[in-house]
């Protein structure tokens, strides 16, 4: 007998990931945020400075997505129009220990966190006496542990007052319908603060459908209305009311109404361990091994890059990409911003589709598991309403037999309707009908 098939599990996706990614770069103060946020969005905002602080209120600029199906594409067409992916980048003031009590301007510093669908975590992992460190050395592992636990105590602190909120009501008693899905959300919100308060992260968590709805409707989440370049967007006569992927995926249980989770452990984190340049280059640091077994036991399962924001930061003051890719050349190394953003985007289950023609080329964020309609209201919410079909074919297939001519030829166009689920890399033309006045 053949041996079963592994199906791999699909990870629960927390945050609220969108059409426009929100990261945000966080870490102790005076770890190389504001330095790697300048290096990776090519930008003079931020302020880096040699002590902790110098960056109070949030930077953001965005960065281009790179994926090499992209530049194929734009070869391929030249196009009078380019339309890359693209992702928002966030600089957030570091953290210190006693945040969630207020320290170092904790609470402000928390509140930004909150508004970002996905964590950078930059750690310190070269020694340098030039450079202050908060805690007076460095350890990353200490510095991992005081991120985590600032984090979920602010989450234990919100989570307890949403709790006592759900008490007061459930202790009116009653048989009522409205009563049973309070004690329902008072029961889930129970199971969020007790796990909090055992030391684990919610993202890390499983969660049934019931679970999921609970949370979504109890006040630890917040209501939105949709937007049309959302692409988690899920209408409620498709989803039936119901959510099999997770805390705070967007689907909408009511007209008009949507919801994201408030809680900072739900977020995606990437971690970046900022080395030496030279530890970097030949792939050896003492603090690593420590950092690599905190992440496997405490965070399962989320990337870890190595990286120099020394290196990143030189590189960036090249003017001309042929500059760069001399310097890597002649020290033997690379940037590790591509892999950073790429990274990302895969954590938190983003793909791409692309429209493409001598027009324009244009790469499309959506969440993968998406459906065609869904997809093509990312390109305009008319289009979700009146979609007919799509015509579709894959980037793999096109670059395999070079023309679309030939792909047709071969008969390898396919016509997908409301049920098809995009993958990443299709090409689309979407056929919609007239939009209603």
């Amino acid at each position: 007998m053949p041996p079963k098939k592994v199906v791999k599990e699909e990870k629960i996706l927390l945050g609220r990931p969108g059409n426009n990614l929100k990261s945000g770069i966080v870490g102790l103060a005076n770890v190389g945020k504001s330095t790697l946020f300048q290096a990776i969005t090519k930008c003079s905002l931020g302020n880096p400075a040699n002590f902790p602080y110098a960056t109070i209120d949030p930077e953001e600029s965005r960065v281009i997505v790179p994926d090499e199906r992209y530049e194929w594409l734009c070869e391929h067409y030249n196009p009078k129009s380019r339309v890359p992916a693209h992702q928002t980048i966030y600089d957030i003031a570091g953290l210190t220990r006693g945040a969630s009590t207020g320290a170092g301007l904790g609470n402000a510093f928390l509140s930004h966190i909150r508004a970002v669908d996905a964590i950078f975590q930059v750690v310190r992992c070269f020694d340098d006496a030039e450079i202050i460190h908060v805690e007076g050395d460095v350890d990353p592992v200490r510095d991992l542990e005081i991120i985590s636990e600032e984090l979920r105590i602010k989450d234990i602190e919100f989570v307890e007052k949403a709790l006592e909120a759900l008490g007061k009501q459930t202790r009116r008693g009653g048989q009522s319908l409205e009563m049973k899905k309070l004690k329902e959300e008072e029961a889930t919100v129970g199971k969020i603060l007790a796990l909090l308060q055992d030391g684990k992260d919610i993202r890390h968590q499983h969660w049934s459908p019931k679970e999921v709805r609970c949370a979504r409707s109890s006040p630890l989440t917040i209501t939105h209305p949709p937007c049309n370049d959302d692409p988690t967007f899920i209408p409620s006569s498709q989803n039936n009311g119901s959510s099999e992927k997770g805390l705070t995926c967007w689907d909408w249980t009511q007209q008009g109404a949507g919801s994201r989770t408030l809680l900072l452990s739900t977020k995606p984190v990437v971690y970046l361990t900022n080395l030496s340049e030279r530890d970097y280059l030949r792939q050896k640091n003492k603090h690593l091994p420590k950092v690599v077994e905190w992440i496997k036991t405490h965070s399962p399962g989320e990337p870890i890059l190595p990286i120099s924001i020394s290196l990143e930061e030189r590189l960036s003051r090249f003017e001309t990409d042929a500059e760069v890719e001399e310097e890597c050349k002649k020290i033997g190394g690379k940037s590790a911003l591509p892999k950073a953003i790429t990274t990302m985007r895969k954590a938190l289950n983003l793909g791409s589709f692309f429209t493409t023609g001598t027009d324009e080329v244009r790469q499309w964020t959506i969440r993968n598991g998406t459906k065609a309609p869904q997809a093509a209201g990312v390109i305009h919410g008319d289009f979700e309403k009146t979609f007919i079909q799509a015509i579709v074919y894959n980037f793999n297939l096109l670059k395999e037999l070079k023309t679309e001519a030939e792909v047709k030829a071969q008969g390898k166009i396919m016509t997908k309707g409301k049920d098809y689920i995009v993958e990443d890399g299709d090409i689309l033309l979407i056929k919609a009908g007239a939009a209603k006045a």
